[in-house]
């Protein structure tokens, strides 16, 4: 309900001449805010509502949320936040950080190009692998350095959540009775399922005080760098959830908007930095909570009698289709990537880990990133020769199967990427798919020499050292007999991915039939 009337406040705050300008006023309002953009300036105000998760309900309760929100966007977003200002009232007059008595509070920030939102850059195509690794890595920063909260989280928390999702839902009459049951009774077996990790998690400080709110729109590039804003300010129990719930949010938004291959580097550059394998098979659940958040949202604002029901009634029904396709366990696979420096193994690995297993796809395993991993330096450091020792090389491939194995033991999906050019290398990390009883297949791309040359003597940046001599050792090198799938590497890496997925199928369809017939 509204608390009280805010209508004389909206009116000097949309007056050009309250900040001193002489130029329009444009305003942006949310349910719970209002935006005034003016000039180079954007002023946020709160609502005065007061709803089950959040009060706004008086001047000073505003007033205190807009100085809460400048705290915790300035670590995530510095520069964009400056300043909170009092709204106050002498006699008939309101002025800004006047005198008189406390009639409200108001953000002001730097008005940025709503083009940089990473939500219209996603709409139009400017999304870029360099962007989203930025935005990966600034996360895994961010939630290294948040408050680790040891009360509410774990599986009782997400349970809150599915909670408040199903009494959403019984609400709308968007979706039927039926299916509605069919989405919480699969959100229920899910729970049960995960329950004993979540809890695990919170105990090891997984659980910590986030963004809350971290979809597309909620993120911009500001002086060149990606930056996390507009978290969630109001209600600390909303925001202390397990730090792969807070980027589901992200992940899903991505998968949801068409981009699963942004989804699956977000989730893999994350992973790299923050070192948090044992929760990958959560993602899927995680997302799928996300999803159905948006989903029941999205369908009360149907009911709400908006004059865009039929566009939101399509999108709630998509939030809720995708939730309950991410409910829907994917049997865990492996796949594995070699050939010689230059052969194109990590463009065909990311492209091809988005259509491996449920969302985000597979985790990539990646015998570059483990070894700068192992030498604690960025992924683009270049490493001296001694890194790459034939002692270390054979500690690396030990962690590509290990890690491979601890994945598909839980139930994820992995494409290990690396030269392989050793018998023994390729031979552990087959291992690591018959230990755990998972479909395995491997393939080898080739490709002529002159091709491999140019490629090495191009690349630029990346985690990769190669260099022409290390190439032309490689291509010395006997790599022994060879039992993978070879695929021809120098054609479009849609065609290369297409020939993958089949051959995958194929075996994947091999070894069901192998256990039925009890081979």
């Amino acid at each position: 309900m509204i608390a009280e009337n805010q209508d004389v406040v909206v009116e000097m705050l949309g007056d050009p001449a309250s900040y001193g300008e002489a130029g329009p006023v444009e305003t942006i309002e949310t349910h719970i805010s209002r935006i005034f953009l003016v000039g180079r300036r954007a002023f946020k105000m709160k609502r005065a509502v007061k709803l089950p998760y959040v009060d706004f309900s008086t001047p000073q309760l505003r007033l205190a949320a807009c100085e809460r929100e400048v705290e915790l966007n300035s670590k995530t977003a510095p520069g964009l936040y400056l300043d909170v200002h009092r709204i106050t009232r002498a006699g008939d007059r309101l002025a800004l950080d006047g005198s008189g008595e406390l009639v409200d509070g108001v953000i002001e920030m730097v008005r940025f190009d709503q083009s940089k939102l990473l939500d219209r850059m996603a709409a139009a195509g400017k999304l870029t692998p360099a962007l989203m690794t930025s935005v990966a890595r600034m996360i895994a920063q961010y939630h290294r350095g948040a408050e680790v909260i040891h009360a509410g989280g774990g599986s009782a928390n997400i349970g809150g959540v599915l909670e408040i999702n199903s009494a959403g839902f019984a609400t709308s009459h968007v979706f039927g009775e039926k299916e509605i049951e069919t989405l919480n009774a699969a959100f229920r077996d899910a729970l049960a399922r995960h329950a004993g990790l979540l809890d695990r998690r919170m105990a090891a400080g997984r659980v910590r005080r986030c963004h809350g709110d971290l979809h597309l729109r909620n993120i911009c590039v500001f002086d060149g760098e990606p930056r996390l804003f507009d978290c969630i300010e109001f209600n600390d129990q909303i925001a202390t959830v397990d730090v792969l719930y807070d980027i589901a949010f992200l992940l899903m938004d991505l998968w949801h908007c068409g981009f699963p291959q942004f989804a699956n580097l977000v989730m893999n550059r994350y992973l790299d930095d923050a070192d948090d394998e044992d929760g990958f098979i959560l993602l899927p659940f995680f997302m799928a909570v996300r999803a159905a958040v948006r989903a029941h949202v999205t369908a009360t604002q149907v009911e709400e009698g908006s004059q865009d029901s039929t566009k939101l009634t399509a999108e709630a029904r998509s939030y809720f289709e995708l939730a309950l396709a991410l409910l829907t366990e994917t049997p865990p696979r492996l796949v594995a990537i070699g050939g010689l420096s230059g052969s194109g193994k990590t463009t065909i690995a990311e492209a091809l880990a988005a259509q491996i297993g449920t969302p985000p796809g597979a985790r990539i395993v990646e015998s570059d990133r483990i070894r700068k991993a192992m030498h604690g330096v960025a992924a683009e450091t270049r490493l001296p020769d001694k890194a790459y020792r034939p002692g270390v090389s054979e500690r690396v491939y030990r962690q590509i199967a290990w890690l491979a194995e601890l994945i598909l033991a839980e139930g994820g999906s992995v494409v290990a990427d690396a030269v392989f050019d050793k018998a023994e290398d390729r031979g552990r990390v087959e291992r690591a798919a018959s230990g755990t009883n998972v479909p395995f297949a491997g393939f080898w791309l080739v490709a002529d020499p002159s091709v491999l040359w140019r490629r090495v003597s191009e690349r630029k940046g990346g985690p990769s050292d190669a260099t022409l001599d290390i190439l032309s050792r490689q291509l010395q090198r006997d790599p022994g007999p060879l039992t993978w799938r070879k695929i021809e590497a120098n054609r479009k890496v849609a065609e290369i991915t297409a020939e993958m997925v089949t051959s995958i199928e194929g075996a994947v369809s091999s070894a069901v039939s192998l256990r039925k017939t009890g081979s």
